[in-house]
This record gives structure tokens, C-alpha cells and sequence, in this order.
């Protein structure tokens, strides 16, 4: 939250524990990220029901045995809203190269996310149903294990029920201060 003074203009107000919503952000956009493209199938309209696509930075591995992934949504987001009912969902793991597509889910108060995928070459996941983006470093296709609610977003973690290695070309296209970013 932020107060003016008149003495010295803005101030970033804490939160009871000492740290402003400003700050903490400061902070972790210093902590370099990969980038990732999480699809799911809505399945509302049956077979030909509606793909959906987040951008995320908040993926990480759990667990090797089982496997286990987690990422992290935004309290009633579209895709939290979706995972709370549909368990199956894939993630794309993007290269340098795709930064576009990043770009391009991650945006707010875009257009439909079938125009979103229109011209991106995709592959659907045979266990999932999800969207795999061609020409990630890796997929991932996922069922939701566990949902725990923490602050303003919820953690989903699932396990891995299938993995691609699409391609070997190129780095990881990563998120640090606020953009996106190639490794040198």
C-alpha cells in the first residue's frame, strides 16, 4: 500500500509483518525464473470444448518419486478456476525463442484464448487433452494431486504423468527483474 507525506512524497506502507507489496515484488523479481505455458482442455462443450493458457514463472519440481510438480495460480484466475475442476493440465517448458508466446498468454484483459493459439504449432497431449507448445524444451502432462489456497494465489500440485522432449534447441527463455530475458 502506498501513503503520501507531504514531507516526502510516496511511502510504501508495510504490511503488520514489516514488508510492503513494493518491496517484496523488488525483491523477487531478482530471483531469475523459468518461463512456462500452462494449457488445459475446458471440457464444458464436450470434445470440442475451449483451450486455455496461462503464463507462469511460479513452477518448480516437488518430488522425484513420485514425480511431482507444482504451480502456482492466482486466487479466481481463469486457469484456478478451471484446474479446480478439470485434474488433467500440461505445461510447456518455452525456449529463448518463444518469448512471443509468453508474451502473448500472460497479458491482461486479452482476447479469447482460442485466437491466442491460432497460429502457435501445437500437439495435444494424449493423456491430458492439453495443448503442448512444438518447440519447448520439455512438456509435461499433469493430474492434480493436491490444491492448497496460500495468501492470494493457490499452490496446485500434481503429478507428472507424462513427459516430451521436444526439442534440445536453444536455452530457456527465463524472467528476471520484470522481463524476460535469454541466458548469455
Amino acid at each position: 500500500m502506498l501513503q503520501t507525506s507531504p514531507a516526502t512524497g510516496p511511502v510504501a506502507i508495510p504490511h503488520a509483518e514489516g514488508v510492503s507489496n513494493e518491496e517484496f515484488r523488488a525483491a523477487m523479481s531478482r530471483l531469475a525464473a523459468g518461463v512456462v505455458l500452462v494449457t488445459a482442455h475446458d471440457p464444458d462443450d464436450g470434445p470440442r470444448g475451449e483451450d486455455v493458457g496461462m503464463t507462469a514463472t511460479a513452477f518448480m519440481s516437488v518430488s522425484l518419486d513420485p514425480p511431482l510438480v507444482l504451480v502456482s495460480l492466482r486466487n479466481d484466475s481463469r486457469m484456478d478456476d478451471l484446474l479446480a475442476e478439470q485434474p488433467l493440465w500440461a505445461v510447456s517448458v518455452l525456449s529463448e525463442s518463444q518469448r512471443h508466446i509468453a508474451g502473448r498468454f500472460a497479458m491482461k484483459g486479452r482476447v479469447s484464448d482460442r485466437l491466442l493459439f491460432e497460429d502457435i504449432p501445437y500437439t495435444r497431449g494424449e493423456v491430458s487433452g492439453a495443448l503442448l507448445v512444438r518447440g519447448a524444451l520439455a512438456t509435461l502432462e499433469c493430474r492434480t494431486e493436491q490444491r492448497v489456497v496460500a495468501g492470494d494465489h493457490t499452490l496446485v500440485i500434481a503429478r507428472v504423468l507424462s513427459v516430451g522432449l521436444p526439442s534440445a534447441d536453444g536455452g530457456p527463455l527465463t524472467y528476471f527483474r520484470g522481463r524476460y530475458r535469454q541466458l548469455d
